[in-house]
């Protein structure tokens, strides 16, 4: 068992900061104290100050803004604290691997960090070989940075922050851009680090289910406020007893637990889900309810055609789709899997027109794509969410760059096809996508999974027929996620189609109709959604590899709840 420090390594009491011209603090009167060597987990929904507070642990990072109250680091105000010193001993990993690589070879980046602290020559060769060794980086030890993968890049992050042996870890969603293999391996080696170095780690993640069961400390933060702390299982009762939507991000075994009617002792992990349902079930007849449903006849309406493509970047750079053939109907939601570098987000961007394929076709509503004009294309037929939503932003404020988006402040919207005015129709889009309270942020200064709903707005203002999502959820706190899930839904009942390239498994199993896996450069299955999650083992659901053993057939929450009742 890891031994529980009692020495605190951040004392933060009564901690304030508001941002430039905004009359609301992102952070409010927040107290906590941070222990040394713990493994500690920062969670709430997009926007309630944890990246801001994560930032002022790492003064060099501190955003600009107005402060009140203090952080203490190793008992000392943080503001007194050396430049050297902070950059030895606290290690931070951002959320996109290529904003934090300044090196173009994998062993120059292991070793720039201690070169810049003027290591000698010697120290530095043991350090990176000790680091290479450690992570596992010894194949891939003299590539170039640039033909790393993206979990291949964020572990390389990660090792040339150890290389300085920091004391602590800070890691601001550090697997937003990864697959769910490469995250998981990711985690586990972020937990492997607080276990056998004794390194404080304090991370904030999505991906709540794979860390939460191994905290030390929770902290769940709303509105810039600490509104919950503790052992995992307290806080999950507390967020329960509470209704707070913020329980929605607990580990699913947890959320199964609370809506079944027993007095065992609650499950955070699979395995223990498991162990918790042969006990709750012991001595019983299993019955397994129907998980098919009613099948719809549908007819199918081809909308999206990819026939035979093939693409590479470089005329004799390695192909990367290759022969693709897809079918997307209209009113389907139809999502993609697979890992990273698989080509997924390469045929995204075939099909909505930004790349060429050198052979093939891509026809959408029966028209070859190459014979539509831009404003054809983009202007009510096909909306664009890319995976980076900073890519959409042009203007100073949210509103204005709303506004942007149907051609400025003129009220007549002939020309853009809206039905109403652009006020209304601006107000309309912005309660829907719960950004009406950030008109006057500048969209930069927005948390990840604002700007994601951000874009999202701007592409649905043009009320496309074709929505075409990278990683619509990715930076999307769990009640917003359930919350765009529905707004899908609806779309779709109204005929839009849907393609999204997606790593959220959960998130797909709730909403698509179809899903496909991508493996290198095309793709290799589809299936109906919950044929596709029940007939694997990795590209599965956390429901589903916790009751596959009892109720094969069941792939959400949901489903397993409406089992479990059935047979109570």
């Amino acid at each position: 068992m890891k031994n529980q420090a009692v020495k605190q390594i951040y004392k933060i009491e009564d901690f304030s900061f508001c941002y430039p011209e905004c009359e609301t603090p992102a952070i409010a009167e927040l107290s906590m104290d941070i222990k040394e060597g713990a493994f500690h987990v920062l969670c709430g929904p997009s926007g309630c100050g944890k990246s801001t507070l994560l930032r002022h642990l790492k003064p060099t990072l501190k955003p600009h803004g107005t402060t009140k109250g203090t952080i203490r680091y190793a008992g000392a105000p943080i503001g007194e604290l050396e430049h050297r010193r902070e950059s030895s001993e606290i290690g931070y990993v951002l959320q996109n691997p290529d904003n934090q690589i300044v090196t173009d070879k994998v062993w120059h980046e292991l070793a720039f960090g201690l070169e810049s602290l003027g290591y000698d020559t010697e120290t530095i060769r043991l350090r990176v070989a000790e680091m290479a060794s450690y992570f596992g980086i010894q194949s891939w030890f003299r590539k170039d940075v640039a033909d790393l993968s993206g979990g291949q890049k964020q572990l390389l992050n990660l090792a040339s922050i150890m290389a300085m042996h920091p004391k602590v870890l800070i890691l601001d969603e550090p697997t937003a851009q990864l697959d769910p293999i490469a995250a998981s391996d990711f985690l586990e080696t972020v937990r492997k680090i607080n276990r056998d170095i004794g390194t404080t780690v304090i991370i904030t993640e999505h991906r709540l289910q794979d860390i939460i069961p191994y905290a030390d400390t929770v902290f769940v933060m709303e509105g810039g406020k600490l509104v919950s702390q503790g052992e995992p299982s307290k806080v999950g009762t507390q967020l329960k007893q509470q209704g707070s939507a913020n329980f929605l991000a607990m580990p699913i075994p947890m959320q199964i637990y609370s809506e079944v009617d027993n007095d065992l002792t609650c499950p955070l992990t699979v395995n223990q889900g498991r162990a918790w349902m042969d006990e709750l079930l012991a001595g019983r007849e299993v019955v397994q309810p129907d998980m098919q449903g009613e099948e719809t006849d549908k007819k199918a309406e081809p909308v999206i055609e990819v026939k035979d493509v093939w693409f590479r970047y470089e005329k004799n750079s390695p192909d990367v789709v290759k022969d693709l053939n897809l079918t997307v109907n209209r009113g389907e939601f139809y999502a993609i899997l697979g890992g990273n570098g698989t080509g997924k987000s390469t045929s995204l961007s075939l099909i909505s027109h930004l790349r060429t394929p050198y052979r093939g076709k891509i026809l959408i509503e029966g028209r070859d794509i190459r014979k539509y004009s831009d404003m054809e294309l983009y202007r009510g037929l096909m909306g664009v969410l890319p995976q980076s939503p900073q890519a959409m932003f042009l203007k100073k404020t949210v509103k204005e760059d709303l506004y942007a988006m149907i051609g400025g402040r003129r009220e007549n919207a002939i020309e853009y096809d809206l039905p109403m005015e652009k006020s209304k129709a601006i107000e309309g889009i912005a309660s829907l996508t719960r950004l009406t309270e950030l008109y006057d942020r500048h969209p930069y200064d927005l948390s990840g999974g604002e700007q994601q709903r951000l874009a999202l707005a701007k592409v649905l203002l043009l009320r496309p027929k074709i929505l075409l999502l990278d990683e619509p959820t990715k930076g999307l706190d769990a009640e917003y996620k359930k919350f765009l899930g529905e707004i899908l839904v609806k779309l779709v009942s109204k005929g839009i189609t849907i393609l999204m390239v997606s790593h959220d498994m959960e998130f797909v199993a709730e909403y698509a109709d179809r899903v496909g896996l991508f493996f290198e450069g095309n793709l290799v299955t589809e299936r109906k959604t919950a044929q596709f999650f029940a007939g694997n083992n990795f590209y599965t659901t956390a429901a589903n590899r916790m009751a596959r053993h009892v109720f094969p057939e069941a792939v959400t929450g949901k489903d397993v709840i409406a089992c479990l009742k059935k047979n109570s």
